[in-house]
């Protein structure tokens, strides 16, 4: 397989999931900034023009990252990155799609890209801050007396990653003290530590 990320991308937590696993795999950068998301070569690939995108041994692409992370979570099952019953399946679903439709697309994305949404560029990016500050809210209560997201370990321990990560992109956000203790807790994983050390990251 062969991971196309761009570096402190949502593709990040696809990563993370990818080293959890510990199966052989590939990656490939596509950057936004030097313009290869938008090329004719990587077009045909993905035309949605973004990460993460996943070729797959028989060549076939799989992108979004809610389907990716799933994907690799049913075919590595040793990876025990779902919860083995449905409550726990269907709760790690909800987190990963507030996470990616929520925090990130509402609100970061008025952050970094405030034109899209308006002309008053400040005032969108407070709207932006107010989202991700109240998805924060919300996780931090969910991790209350608890290490990770849905209880054990899974995939949307590596989804709050990414946003958490984020939350350094800003001076004006700050994370929870739960979600901060979960991002601390995830930077001691050795399959983050790689993946940082991999992107350029620093922990």
């Amino acid at each position: 397989m062969k991971l196309f990320y761009s570096p402190n991308a949502c593709s990040l937590g696809i990563h993370v999931v990818l080293e959890e696993i510990g199966k052989p795999f590939e990656t490939m950068l596509a950057s936004a900034r030097d313009g290869t998301l938008n090329k004719p070569e990587y077009m045909a690939l993905n035309p949605k023009s973004k990460v993460p995108a996943l070729v797959r041994d028989d060549g076939s692409v799989l992108t979004e990252y809610p389907a990716i992370s799933m994907y690799l979570g049913r075919i590595y099952p040793d990876a025990h990155l779902i919860p083995a019953d449905l409550e726990g399946e269907v709760r790690m679903l909800e987190a990963i799609d507030y996470i990616t439709a929520t925090v990130h697309m509402q609100g970061f994305t008025r952050i970094s890209r405030p034109q899209r949404f308006g002309s008053d560029i400040e005032a969108v990016k407070q709207a932006g801050r107010d989202v991700v500050a109240k998805g924060y809210n919300i996780l931090n209560a969910q991790l209350e007396g608890r290490e990770w997201i849905v209880g054990p370990y899974s995939l949307a321990d590596a989804a709050l990653l990414y946003v958490e990560n984020w939350s350094l992109r800003d001076d004006k956000l700050v994370l929870p003290p739960h979600c901060a203790a979960h991002y601390a807790r995830m930077k001691q994983r050795p399959a983050v530590q790689r993946v940082f050390a991999k992107e350029g990251l620093p922990l």
